[in-house]
């Protein structure tokens, strides 16, 4: 009789050195009470509750005053690829804590052969934590509103600021969906596999520091020659 052969689970066959990482990184930073659903709801709920005030105090914007959305995503969308691709992997003053968080544990956790995360306790590798969603709220947007509103006006202001977290949004959501197992549903959507082949490239570890440095849209990367289309 021949001995059953067992299909090895998907977290079986990723590269020994990277679920020793992995292993490590869950012990030292994954706390047996965290939950990633409730961690992605709370970043949700807060970014959501910041656009819904905006538009509530919204007093019927001009057109001229509408075209601070596509403005707002252009510089959004730059914001993404420079801060990717300075703060987050070069260590700056100030913000060392930004490049160890992403260079020397979400790409080490993540690689170009190993993207997919485990169960939802791996969505700690991934999110930013909801402290610095707040810090982004409280450091740049509030700031950047009332000084929009004082050149401008208050409607430029809150439509600046409703983008902006829409973008991050956004940006956290996409990201979180490179890194979902390959038959999940969001792979089915038309367009999808691209920007998810795009950020598969950059977990390269040869080009990480080089390559594809928008996480949404590369627009950026198209602009600065820095984008690698396999």
């Amino acid at each position: 009789m021949h001995a059953k052969v067992k299909t090895p689970t998907p977290a079986e066959t990723v590269d020994p050195a990277v679920r020793t990482v992995r292993a490590n990184y869950r012990a030292e930073f994954i706390s047996g009470r965290y939950n990633g659903h409730l961690h992605l709801a709370m970043t949700m709920t807060l970014g959501l509750g910041v656009i819904a005030l905006c538009v509530y105090w919204l007093k019927s914007p001009s057109l001229l005053e509408w075209l601070t959305i596509p403005a707002t995503f252009l510089y959004a969308n730059f914001a993404e690829w420079a801060g990717h691709k300075y703060a987050m992997h070069r260590p700056v003053k100030g913000l060392g804590f930004v490049y160890k968080r992403h260079s020397l544990q979400h790409h080490k956790f993540f690689t170009d052969t190993h993207m997919e995360i485990d169960n939802n306790m791996d969505f700690k590798a991934v999110l930013f934590p909801i402290a610095i969603v707040g810090f982004f709220v409280l450091a740049f947007f509030v700031p950047m509103g009332l000084l929009v509103a004082w050149l401008f006006n208050e409607n430029v202001a809150l439509l600046l600021v409703a983008t902006g977290m829409a973008y991050y949004l956004n940006y956290e959501l996409l990201h979180l969906s490179y890194h979902l197992k390959e038959d999940h549903w969001v792979h089915r959507i038309p367009g999808f596999t691209r920007f998810a082949r795009l950020h598969t490239t950059h977990h390269d570890h040869r080009i990480m520091a080089h390559k594809n440095f928008n996480i949404t849209y590369p627009i950026m990367d198209w602009l600065m020659g820095t984008w690698d289309r396999r």
